[in-house]
């Protein structure tokens, strides 16, 4: 059991324990042992730790439930969180001993739940045909509850038209251009492209993640590929629009003399600049309601941004900036273990601090109901483990709580920080080495402009 606990609490499984949560035991693996060994003694008088019978099986001691999420529910992390909590609650009751860790470590997101045989109360759960068919009835419900349709459907086949879905098909409302405007208002909020999927999947929309990005929004009836929404929504371009938000096109930055890399960088932008202006070169916009022209090209907007970054943060070569993101690269680990031991003493301390209030108010009441009782030996165990003796100890371990909580915080605005500058250095990087470094680079723009062209005019020219 023990190593069970320890196994789905597994940090590097679960976001740094962020997806984990406790129910009337601790977070802490061998503590939340000991809390379910000690109710399951009280009720069945038997040693939890006793050996595996010579034949047959040995007492059932907890129940493990794994609830995992197909591709086709784009569940976040989050969401499917919050819905193995639920579960938890319909399924069993307040008064269950669980342990609930949602791991984002494999292509789908899945649950582990780990449940007291016994609950405080003494109520036995049992693992059969008939608990595991009530399971997933409560599953599909939990999930219905969230917005998830569940891949399991015991109801039956397809569903009506909603009106909202009607009225849109009636009206031929574009869902291309509300999924456009519903990312175009959100780049600005992120720092990576998975935040901005996520981002839209809590508004509601569907996202499949494949060899291509497909979005479908609320009651539309396929998905569609960003590609498809325009140049400016490809993958490649929403990376370049979410990494240089911030930069502006359309300025000159200031000449760094001393800066090789920018001598290289202002020569090339400088070729592609004609090509757009002359329309040598596939127009790409950065922004597609704007006209097009060499100040709303997409290739000149991401190379004026990282020559801006180039000569702000004084980068002078090649060699100087991959050793910058060498150093990075050192600090965000280094941040990151910093932050995770933060994390898991916060999370620690929230589920101690809730069984020391729990403690302290059975403690100060008169007849106590049986589950109360249990309720308190277990929170006892806790509090003593825990080094909580008075109300003063559980006081300052509040204040260190709320210190924590204000120390992640911070925290995690500086690996954001340090995140979006390491990324932002690997794309000139690779796009230094991918393309101004290429003596043929125009050449190759000016080719594709060419087979672009000469692809219009076959589709054009009339079939005998």
């Amino acid at each position: 059991m023990d190593k069970g606990i320890a196994y789905i609490l597994n940090p590097d499984k679960t976001e740094q324990l962020l997806y984990t949560a406790a129910i009337n035991c601790t977070l802490d693996p061998y503590e939340a042992y000991t809390q379910m060994k000690l109710v399951y003694e009280q009720y069945t008088g038997r040693s939890y730790d006793e050996p595996m019978p010579e034949k047959g099986n040995g007492r059932v001691k907890a129940i493990h439930y794994i609830m995992s999420f197909a591709k086709s529910e784009n569940v976040t992390p989050e969401i499917a969180h919050k819905i193995g909590k639920a579960f938890v609650r319909k399924m069993f009751g307040d008064d269950v001993q669980a342990v609930i860790a949602t791991h984002t470590n494999t292509k789908c997101v899945h649950n582990h739940i780990i449940i007291n045989t016994y609950a405080l109360d003494g109520h036995k759960f049992n693992a059969n045909k008939a608990s595991l068919h009530d399971a997933r009835v409560n599953t599909n419900g939990v999930c219905l509850a969230f917005g998830v349709t569940p891949a399991l459907n015991f109801e039956g086949k397809g569903r009506s038209m909603k009106y909202n879905e009607w009225e849109h098909k009636q009206n031929g409302t574009s869902w291309k251009q509300q999924i456009r405007d519903e990312i175009d208002k959100l780049i600005s909020t992120v720092i990576t492209l998975d935040e901005l999927l996520q981002a839209l999947e809590e508004r509601g929309y569907e996202v499949k993640r494949g060899k291509y990005i497909s979005i479908r929004a609320p009651e539309q009836e396929r998905f569609v590929r960003t590609k498809t929404l325009g140049e400016e929504y490809s993958e490649d371009s929403l990376n370049i629009r979410i990494r240089y938000k911030d930069i502006g096109t359309g300025e000159t930055p200031i000449q760094d003399k001393e800066s090789l890399l920018w001598a290289a960088y202002s020569a090339v932008l400088g070729d592609v600049r004609i090509l757009a202006e002359q329309h040598k070169k596939v127009p790409r916009k950065y922004i597609v309601t704007a006209e097009y022209s060499a100040d709303n090209d997409l290739d000149v907007y991401q190379l004026s941004a990282q020559l801006s970054v180039i000569n702000k943060h004084h980068i002078v070569s090649i060699g100087d900036l991959e050793a910058r993101i060498s150093r990075l690269k050192v600090e965000y680990e280094k941040q990151r273990g910093e932050i995770n031991n933060l994390i898991e003493e916060y999370n620690r301390n929230v589920t101690l601090l809730e069984q020391a209030q729990e403690y302290f108010a059975l403690s100060a009441k008169t007849n106590l109901s049986d589950v109360e009782k249990m309720k308190l030996s277990v929170c006892k165990q806790a509090v003593q483990n825990g080094g909580i003796l008075m109300q003063a100890d559980m006081i300052r371990l509040r204040d260190r709580t709320e210190n924590l909580s204000k120390m992640i915080a911070a925290r995690r605005e500086n690996i954001d920080q340090c995140r979006q500058k390491y990324d932002v250095y690997c794309d000139i990087r690779d796009t230094y080495k991918k393309d101004v470094s290429r003596e043929d680079y125009i050449e190759s723009l000016v080719e594709e402009e060419l087979q672009r062209q000469e692809h219009l005019w076959k589709n054009k020219k009339p079939k005998r």
